[in-house]
């Protein structure tokens, strides 16, 4: 029985909460737009007003709005997201994380601290890759963050007439709505994308055929025109020069990037004063590009004989991932696949979402095949990485092969905490931009980020037990054994104790996940200035996830979006107000 819940609980984990994320479009061909082109074809030298380095969640809002009154190259180091049925059916959903050949729309990569994570390398980011939950940021944080809230709001409704969808609900998600409602998690604020304490259905980017919209379909706003988007673009450096004199700041003028065949390209600015190079390339990518380029801790550089350009030890601090902590709860009854849909704002800043299905494969053809969490690729939480030989995943494979198709019946109840307040750092592992740098999170470091855990963990305990949920939970099951069960599975690569249903502190930091909001590296106060300015360089700015301090909302791709949005039109309008005035 124990080996029975044990595979049960490495299916489930696989394909419903931790799989990618779909793009959206069903061009079969990959090429939604005629501005979109393989870096192969660019000229060895081009010069453009504007060049962003990442087209994904707010790089691509970001270039649409400039190619509006300027020339935009964008450089993507991945594919396109059209054609994919791995990124753009919801039924697929699993498979393009579990995908970790060099062509993946993710690459995956395992923090210091053991835990198993994923980066987009595709077009729109990992929007093509989430679970398609859309919320704004809370009030107070746009606020805090010192946004104008008339623009963030037009931003953020620019961004939903072209991605956001309110979901269809159904069993297994009203269950858990009620049952938040039943235990005290109120008041019900119904379907909206605002961030209001209680419980509320959010939105989705995911359409009502099951089809993913993403951040590349901002790029219908761009002017055709006006922006170029090149993919299988990888930048390696950015370039500088001295403006002025001795003691003048460094001005960014151009790139360097390889296309997929390893040739060298080069982008510069055209002439001008208001030109810029914005990377947007993610909270692991953008703080990697700059050290690559010389902005960093210039001990660190030299470790990899990078020529300092400015010396910046914050570049890469900073660096935080919301710790997610689940419990599968196997059904008696056939549940409907399900992202997330419903979420329970706690007042101790704990977010309670859930997900399910039948399907926990991963997305692929073959009900074999689990996803993230396959033994295919060595994820043993109790084997250490030495150890993982073919052998071992051979028999673990042969192991759940046996299940029975009632072993998929299921799904998590999640609980992700807020902030978080831990901090980690990241650095170079060596000077390949290809390569995953290496990023520590410090999960649970800060004990008010466990007692979160906690508390949140206590919550889907009475959810479980409430009379709204009692139709898709065993009787015989209590939460103790639900619990062990989930412990026992391999979310991570951290060592397991015997104790994780008696300590729900020993669980959440035995159970602990990504939810792949990851954030850091180039915050704002000390890389960047409010303006998303590089602090001691010029024409160069940095405007995506690695510029938070903590997390926007219950999930942020939604405000990631509007950022790159929000972005533009203020450099427009600067840009306007700037020539109205020479």
């Amino acid at each position: 029985m124990d080996v029975w819940w044990w595979r049960l609980i490495l299916l489930s984990l696989a394909g419903i909460l931790f799989s990618p994320k779909h793009c959206a479009s069903l061009d079969q061909q990959g090429w939604k737009y005629r501005f979109m082109k393989n870096a192969s074809s660019a000229p060895s030298i081009s010069y453009y007003d504007y060049i962003v380095i990442g087209g994904g969640t707010a790089g691509c809002p970001l270039a649409a709005t400039l190619s509006q009154k300027h020339s935009v190259l964008v450089l993507e180091r991945g594919g396109s997201p059209y054609g994919n049925p791995n990124i753009t059916n919801l039924a697929a959903f699993g498979a393009a994380l579990s995908d970790t050949s060099p062509a993946s729309p993710s690459q995956r990569f395992i923090s210091q601290d053991g835990v198993i994570n994923s980066r987009a390398r595709v077009l729109g980011g990992g929007t093509c890759l989430n679970a398609g939950f859309y919320t704004r940021a809370n009030p107070q944080y746009v606020r805090e963050a010192g946004w104008d809230g008339r623009l963030v709001n037009e931003s953020y409704q620019w961004v939903e007439r072209m991605v956001a969808f309110q979901p269809t609900m159904r069993q297994w998600q009203s269950a858990v709505r009620d049952g938040l409602l039943e235990i005290g998690v109120v008041p019900y604020n119904g379907f909206t994308y605002d961030h209001i304490n209680g419980t509320k259905v959010g939105g989705t980017i995911f359409d009502q055929q099951g089809h993913r919209h993403t951040a590349a379909d901002l790029l219908e706003y761009a002017n055709p025109n006006g922006i170029t988007v090149l993919l299988h673009a990888t930048v390696h450096r950015i370039l500088f020069t001295k403006k002025g004199g001795l003691g003048s700041s460094p001005l960014a003028h151009g790139v360097i990037f390889k296309d997929a065949m390893g040739v060298e390209h080069r982008a510069y600015l055209k002439q001008g004063p208001r030109n810029e190079i914005i990377v947007s390339a993610g909270a692991l990518g953008s703080p990697q590009l700059l050290m690559l380029s010389g902005i960093g801790a210039a001990k660190h550089l030299q470790e990899h004989n990078i020529s300092v350009v400015l010396d910046q030890p914050m570049v890469g601090q900073g660096m935080s991932d919301n710790p997610m902590n689940a419990i599968f709860v196997p059904s008696p009854v056939p549940v409907e696949v399900s992202l997330i849909e419903v979420v329970g704002i706690t007042n101790f800043g704990s977010y309670i979402e859930a997900a399910s299905g039948e399907n926990f494969a991963g997305g692929s053809p073959s009900p074999r095949d689990y996803g993230m969490f396959s033994p295919k690729i060595g994820q043993f939480s109790k084997v250490p990485p030495k150890q993982r030989t073919p052998e071992a995943v051979a028999k673990a494979i042969e192991m759940m092969d046996r299940l029975d198709q009632a072993a998929f019946r299921g799904g998590f109840i999640l609980e992700k905490i807020m902030g978080p307040i831990s901090r980690g750092h990241m650095e170079l592992r060596n000077s390949d931009p290809n390569e995953n740098p290496m990023v520590t999170f410090n999960y649970f470091e800060d004990p008010r980020d466990l007692e979160r855990c906690v508390q949140g963990i206590s919550i889907i305990e009475k959810i479980i037990e409430s009379k709204a949920f009692s139709p898709f939970r065993y009787e015989n099951m209590p939460v103790s054994m639900l619990l062990n069960m989930t412990a026992s599975s391999p979310v991570n690569l951290l060592p397991k104790h015997t104790n994780a249903s008696t300590s729900l502190e020993q669980f959440c930091r035995d159970t602990v996940m990504t939810i792949w909001h990851y954030h850091g590296g180039c915050q704002v106060g000390t890389v960047v200035d409010a303006d998303y300015k590089v602090v001691g360089v010029d024409a160069l700015r940095v405007i995506d996830g690695s510029t938070f301090i903590y997390s926007p909302g219950t999930n942020p791709q939604a405000t990631v979006m509007m950022l790159g949005r929000y972005m533009g039109v203020k450099i427009l309008r600067e840009r306007l107000a700037t020539n109205e005035t020479e």
